[in-house]
């Protein structure tokens, strides 16, 4: 591709293009002061980047060689586990500490609500995710399988509809009793509407009235001429919840961007959402549509002041981990520059037209204090590699003349090593951590990848109930709140990976409130909407005090690994395991290559679409 030189760099054209006339321009910042500090920054941090790679490397090997030296031995955890400590690969416990974490949007430390994730590289799908904040319940309801069963073709079902909105009712019955009654009997809002909590009701607007459960916002929508509120004794069109709290822009797994082009169009659609002029135009159902950023939301409290809600999820973005290099920006040496460390440079480079308030809406809010960009770091192999993302943000912060911890950082728990090692890893970035989560799939595969020479681990439905991942679970959140993120930082569940099974969602995400995590990530803004009932149904906050109680689960549950030992499986299970890992490799390289598209919903063997 085209180069261009710039402060001993090599940068690809089309970058130094975007860098120069599209984000530099009205930041203060001189190209010459920026790609000189760019090239500063990686030659103090790539040869580091290598040096921590090469130590994963060193580590893995070890541990292979220690359990190909004990095949066929049962599993000892003791002398494992003292093997991983000789080694280093178990960092010292740190002291009792809490996170010195500050200037962090409500969002993220004082409300619990849906997480989405968005891929960068499409406009559309990422105006979508923003836009989630709120949702429409009956819409959500009617259009998936939500009650059980899905809706027939042919037009509006009034059957279905009477359901929907009975279940709704119930849910307003729950969530914002009436003084007196249900809210099936509400038959003239114009009286007045009576709770049974007064301090509940928030204001009211032209289209209806506002309430709050839990921190999060529901809005009953009254419009008598609407089809659906013109067969309501009420006149109820609609409920409205506020759903996805937050989104993070994904530049990791879920797109496949590999060169210049790809990764400048993903930090374009950033750009756009930190100046707030992202659109998106497509054909629908025959008509050209044009989608923007919702605006804010506005009511009339009830002593007349106005009260003005983001239209909008708090957006984070999520930066490639420490393992990949691109061709984007070729070192003086001529290698290519580690991805993570550009991503972390132009990223935050973006994120100042949100923080000197230059874009047509704030992200992080000058009521949070001196604002924040909130950047999510995946797959960092325990504290020393936290360390070096501390160290890195640091440098990122000097030299774009940011306030020290204005880049905060989310820890993906999705390495062994740092679950091992979780509370040092937190420790490494004290000062700026907002988030904390676990995944089944990305964990899994550490834990296998780990252990791949002690012997062949259960399948699939069996890790899920297997001792090491509820360890994992657990442990997360109890360290997380023994490190002192509660009210300042989320702690997070993983994806619901079968974006079409919503009742099973439904079902079993509501689990996830109740361990004491704030947030948890779901597939879709219509899933964000039916997981915000279940922060409804739990008051994540008030459950903490309890669980903070509970002691942290035992290292040695979490470092056995999910060994099949003495299992023979059968010529059918074994056909079913290969046919089904087959199906979803396939799916994903055919999206990724043809698409390039990352992390999307392929079916399995038994055709259930699967975002794994």
């Amino acid at each position: 591709m085209p180069m261009t030189p710039r402060a001993g760099l090599q940068v690809a054209d089309e970058l130094v293009a975007f860098i120069e006339t599209e984000v530099l321009p009205g930041l203060d910042l001189e190209p010459d002061r920026f790609w000189t500090g760019a090239a500063s920054v990686l030659a103090r941090f790539a040869p580091e980047n290598r040096r921590l790679l090469a130590r994963r490397d060193e580590l893995q090997a070890r541990i292979d060689a220690w359990h190909a030296g004990r095949r066929g031995r049962p599993y000892d955890v003791a002398a494992s586990t003292a093997f991983l400590r000789e080694i280093g690969y178990l960092a010292d416990e740190p002291a009792p500490f809490a996170v010195g974490t500050r200037d962090v949007d409500a969002e993220v430390a004082t409300l619990a609500g849906p997480q989405l994730v968005v891929p960068s590289l499409n406009a559309r799908f990422v105006l979508n995710a923003a836009n989630a904040r709120w949702g429409s319940l009956y819409d959500a309801l009617y259009g998936t399988d939500a009650l059980g069963d899905l809706p027939r073709g042919g037009g509006y079902d009034p059957q279905r509809g009477a359901r929907i909105v009975a279940r709704a009712r119930a849910f307003l019955d729950e969530a914002v009793p009436l003084a007196e009654g249900s809210w099936a009997d509400l038959a003239d809002p114009h009286k007045g509407i009576a709770l049974r909590d007064p301090a509940q009701y928030v204001g009211r607007s032209e289209r209806g009235r506002l309430f709050r459960h839990h921190g999060l916002h529901i809005e009953v929508v009254f419009d008598p001429a609407h089809p659906i509120g013109r067969d309501d004794p009420a006149g109820i069109s609609d409920v409205i919840l506020e759903a996805a709290l937050s989104t993070i822009v994904d530049l990791e797994d879920s797109v496949a961007a590999v060169d210049a082009a790809d990764k400048t169009a993903a930090w374009r659609n950033w750009l756009g959402l930190m100046k707030g002029d992202l659109a998106e135009t497509f054909d629908k159902g025959g008509e050209r549509l044009t989608r923007t950023l919702a605006p804010d939301r506005e009511y009339v409290a009830p002593d007349g002041s106005t009260v003005v809600l983001p239209g909008r999820s708090l957006l984070f973005v999520r930066n490639v981990g420490h393992l990949m290099t691109t061709p984007a920006v070729l070192l003086p040496d001529g290698s290519e520059a580690p991805e993570g460390i550009l991503d972390a440079l132009v990223t935050s480079l973006i994120a100042m037209h949100d923080l000197k308030g230059l874009g047509r809406f704030r992200n992080s809010r000058p009521e949070s204090g001196q604002g924040s960009v909130y950047i999510v770091k995946p797959k960092m192999h325990g504290p020393e590699e936290c360390a070096f993302t501390d160290a890195l943000f640091d440098a990122v912060e000097d030299l774009l003349g940011l306030p020290r911890h204005t880049l905060k950082i989310g820890v993906m728990d999705e390495e062994r090593r740092t679950s091992a090692n979780l509370a040092a890893c937190i420790h490494a970035v004290k000062d700026r951590i907002v988030f904390i989560n676990t995944g089944f799939l990305d964990r899994t595969g550490d834990e296998i990848h780990t252990a791949m020479q002690a012997g062949p681990v259960v399948r699939k439905g069996d890790i899920k109930s297997s001792d090491w991942i509820a360890a994992y679970e657990a442990g997360n959140v109890a360290i997380g709140l023994a490190c002192g993120l509660d009210g300042k930082a989320q702690i997070g569940k993983g994806m619901w990976a079968a974006p079409d099974r919503m009742a099973d969602m439904l079902d079993q995400k509501a689990a996830h409130p109740k361990t004491g995590a704030n947030t948890a990530w779901v597939p879709s803004p219509t899933a964000a909407v039916l997981h915000a009932l279940h922060y409804h149904q739990t008051d994540v906050f008030a459950l903490r005090p309890e669980i903070a109680g509970r002691p942290v689960p035992d290292l040695d549950a979490l470092l056995t690994p999910p060994l099949a030992a003495g299992r023979n499986w059968s010529e059918q299970e074994i056909a079913e395991e290969l046919d089904n890992n087959a199906q979803g490799l396939l799916g994903y390289v055919v999206r990724w290559i043809d698409q390039g598209v990352g992390c999307s919903k392929v079916p399995d063997i038994h055709d259930v679409g699967l975002m794994e």
